[in-house]
């Protein structure tokens, strides 16, 4: 099976490595790992997860808003709309 993305991390804005780069080294300084510049092979899949799931954490905005709202029709009245909100948490 083909893929468009054939596996790389290429940026569609290759301007953009060096803000991504910063957001990186943020989202590993608050998950408390030790990145470096370059070559960061000796990180653990653990270390290396929290990093990145650190970053989609900050780039989801239901995260931060924890409510989602959309129209779908009615199930019951023909040609009315129904609003739907799905209200999202944590659990521990």
């Amino acid at each position: 099976m083909s893929s468009n993305n054939s596996g790389s991390n290429k940026l569609v804005i290759p301007e953009a490595r060096q803000a991504m780069d910063q957001f990186k080294m943020e989202a590993a300084n608050e998950v408390g790992v030790n990145l470096k510049q370059g070559y960061n092979g000796d990180l653990t899949a653990q270390q290396a997860g929290s990093i990145g799931g650190q970053m989609v954490k900050k780039m989801n905005p239901i995260r931060h808003t924890k409510t989602m709202c959309f129209q779908r029709a009615s199930r019951i009245a023909e040609g009315h709309c129904v609003t739907v909100k799905y209200i999202a948490g944590l659990m521990a």
